[in-house]
């Protein structure tokens, strides 16, 4: 048995990929083109990727494929039609991050409510030693007790977030963009209600034509001008431009983005015109990759591999 991992620089290079190896000879390729592909996974029986392209340009030569193993929830770069007419097998992983992308999400919280860059940057300045006072209250912040959290998507990591929230002494409401989560641990409303209540707003949504541009100038001016958007979800649920005209005219108080439009971001991104406003707040979609998370995904890949060599179906898309 063949396998090829073709994208292991997206699972980190403090990852153990040695596992693979009791099903068959591994090739490991750290990243992997389009141009590339079609050399690369010719021979193999079990290809791994993360985001490059599996259709029919990738895989025409590859007579022997048997079966994909996406490492993301996200199957988006497979061809399903391509991959159903040739019996391919896909596999994908899912639920490993949730834990993690609901710490980042309150990481980005607090790193904006409690003016951390600026506090930061105070005592690393010197401007703390020259000082005569024992403390600093320059940039006010307030407690989240109390607050309204709103979540804008109510899966596993939107269910996460609303029970920490909970655990801080927040009320919780939430707006389930597919309409078919109804949790009653948790106050259900629409977006308006939801935009206007909420302290912070957190968004753990797909992105589909529901979600798509959802957060643009029209929603943002329904929001609390004191409150925090945080976007975890898809980069393209929040409409950028509109995103900085919000903050520019003060219709709200500040976000935390994880994901973009355009990953990586482009150079000519409206958000890079904030680089230096301290209301913005920007991650390099790592809130799904701690340590842990990508540990667990790894072993779920191998798991998918088993169960598909001894005739299962665990995980299987296609």
């Amino acid at each position: 048995m063949r396998l090829v991992i073709l994208e292991a620089e997206s699972l980190g290079k403090d990852m153990d990929l040695s596992g693979f190896s009791r099903f068959g000879e591994v090739t490991v390729y750290e990243k992997t083109t389009e141009e590339e592909c079609p050399e690369r996974v010719r021979e193999a029986d079990i290809v791994i990727c993360n985001k490059v392209r599996m259709c029919s340009r990738t895989l025409s030569g590859a007579e022997n494929l048997k079966l994909i193993c996406v490492t993301a929830t996200g199957i988006n770069n497979i061809d399903l039609d391509y991959v159903k007419r040739h019996n391919i097998a896909v596999t994908n992983v899912a639920g490993y991050s949730t834990v993690s992308v609901a710490q980042h999400t309150f990481a980005m919280y607090f790193y904006l409510a409690e003016k951390l860059r600026y506090y930061d940057d105070y005592v690393k300045n010197g401007s703390y030693a020259a000082s005569s006072l024992f403390t600093c209250m320059d940039r006010p912040f307030t407690e989240l007790e109390g607050k309204t959290w709103g979540i804008i998507g109510l899966g596993a990591i939107g269910r996460k977030v609303a029970s920490i929230a909970q655990a801080f002494g927040c009320r919780v409401i939430y707006y389930s963009t597919s309409g078919a989560h109804d949790d009653p641990d948790y106050e259900r409303v629409d977006l308006y209600r939801l935009l206007k209540d909420s302290d912070v707003v957190s968004i753990h949504a797909p992105l589909n034509e529901a979600t798509e541009n959802l957060m643009n100038i029209e929603t943002f001016a329904n929001m609390k001008r004191n409150a925090i958007l945080i976007n975890v979800g898809r980069g393209s649920i929040v409409n950028e431009r509109d995103l900085c005209c919000a903050l520019r005219e003060g219709l709200i108080a500040g976000a935390a983005l994880d994901v973009l439009s355009s990953e990586p971001i482009r150079s000519d991104s409206p958000l890079l015109k904030l680089a230096d406003d301290d209301r913005l707040y920007i991650t390099p979609h790592i809130a799904w990759a701690s340590k842990e998370a990508r540990t667990r995904l790894i072993g779920l890949v191998q798991k998918n591999i088993a169960s598909y060599l001894e005739g299962g179906m665990e995980n299987r898309v296609v």
